[in-house]
């Protein structure tokens, strides 16, 4: 049965469609003329309809098929080319393992030899470790001692602006070492300058936490020298 018919209403359909919609963006969205949007639609139509026209007469078949239009040397080379194997297929699946042997052998990898061990941390000293180890008090009181380690305190007059009278109300409040003014941080500092009676704001203004990081160390600063020579109190 012939399908000619569907075919031309399609075309129709969409050749409509199409001036359709050129009508109504002619007239509404660029504002033409009622009779200009209905040329403007006719003529999209018309377009269209051509189009569609060419496409189908070119795609339709004839009564016994596509027909093949390149030459009859072409065809034959075609045919011939069709009906030979492979050369791809016939060749042998031995030619892969020949291959593979004709690959030179890897030497095999050595494990790289291990990395030194990196060398031990050097212990931080007792100050930054006790600095570490608790977090400010609320209050800001630095952590005091009860009693000096191993029986014996640091002699705290090695510090600048630290005199008999103020090293004994040092040892009253709990601080007996180097390490423990050392390790005192902003509001220690604060807490400490405002509880030394007599005394306030000897700590930050004679810079006793340097001071003690150097003796903590083992170290001697200009005012420490002058002490163990005798030349002071």
């Amino acid at each position: 049965m012939n399908n000619t018919a569907p075919k031309w209403m399609g075309m129709l359909a969409v050749t409509a469609l199409f001036g359709v919609v050129a009508w109504i963006v002619s007239y509404v969205v660029f504002g033409f003329a009622a009779l200009a949007a209905i040329l403007v639609g006719a003529i999209v139509a018309l377009v269209v309809a051509g189009v569609l026209w060419l496409g189908w007469r070119d795609a339709a078949p004839g009564p016994m098929g596509p027909r093949d239009l390149s030459p009859a040397s072409d065809r034959e080379t075609k045919a011939a080319a069709a009906s030979a194997p492979s050369a791809a297929a016939a060749a042998p699946v031995a030619a892969a393992p020949a291959a593979v042997a004709e690959k030179p052998t890897e030497k095999p990898v050595t494990p790289a030899a291990k990395t030194a061990a990196p060398a031990p941390k050097a212990a931080k000293p007792q100050a930054e470790a006790a600095s570490a180890a608790k977090p400010v008090a609320a209050d800001g009181k630095p952590e005091m001692l009860d009693k000096p380690r191993g029986g014996a305190g640091d002699d705290l007059k090695q510090i600048k602006g630290v005199g008999p009278k103020m090293e004994k109300m040092l040892n009253t409040m709990g601080v007996w070492h180097f390490d423990q003014v050392a390790s005192w941080r902003k509001k220690e500092v604060e807490w400490v300058d405002e509880n030394l009676e007599g005394f306030k704001g000897r700590v930050s203004r004679d810079e006793w936490v340097k001071q003690a990081k150097v003796l903590a160390k083992g170290g001697t600063t200009e005012f420490s020298k002058k002490v163990n020579k005798g030349g002071v109190y």
